[in-house]
């Protein structure tokens, strides 16, 4: 696509973890855009902000529903069984680069964050998994020269318990934008 000219979106934000550079430079070269939209992360222009600054942390806790991390890669290797866990269990703790190989389809949120902020091997996050859990909550604390952000979002699972569903109306709402001729935000 890129290549081609065309403007690239990208929901599976933690395929971009390592090969973002070089397709930025493809997009560049062809005179189009990667565009990622914020998913589930309310606050991400607060981030791009405070990296004009400096940034000295960034760390986010996940929490799910055990069910929402069935077949995750990391869950087959470590032959962890999600219906033995009876109370909140904490599944990974890591840097994004780790927890978007460990987890590809349910750490798309850690992926913007990081690509937005400090990058993926400086940004962390733990995982939890727990029981009886309706939402998938995420709790983020970026720290920096401005200050610090605190973030709590609990997204509704959409049909897929992998994902939320602000993340796909977040997509929606930036291809709406894209023909606006006003944008609020950035």
């Amino acid at each position: 696509m890129l290549a081609a000219g065309k403007h690239l979106m990208v929901l599976s934000v933690g395929g971009l973890v390592g090969v973002l550079d070089e397709w930025a430079r493809l997009a560049e070269k062809h005179g189009c855009r990667i565009l990622v939209p914020s998913g589930a992360i309310a606050g991400l222009d607060g981030m791009k902000g405070a990296r004009e600054g400096a940034i000295t942390a960034v760390t986010m806790e996940t929490r799910k529903p055990p069910r929402g991390l069935a077949g995750a890669p990391y869950i087959e290797q470590k032959k962890i069984d999600l219906d033995a866990i009876t109370e909140e269990t904490l599944i990974f703790e890591g840097p994004a680069t780790e927890a978007v190989k460990a987890f590809p389809a349910n750490v798309n949120v850690v992926a913007a964050l990081s690509l937005a902020g400090l990058g993926p091997e400086k940004t962390r996050i733990k995982l939890y998994a727990v029981p009886g859990q309706q939402r998938n909550q995420h709790r983020i604390t970026i720290e920096g020269e401005f200050g610090s952000i605190r973030l709590e979002i609990e997204n509704v699972p959409s049909e897929n318990p992998r994902t939320g569903k602000l993340s796909y109306l977040s997509a929606i709402a930036m291809l709406r934008e894209l023909g606006c001729s006003v944008q609020v935000g950035n």
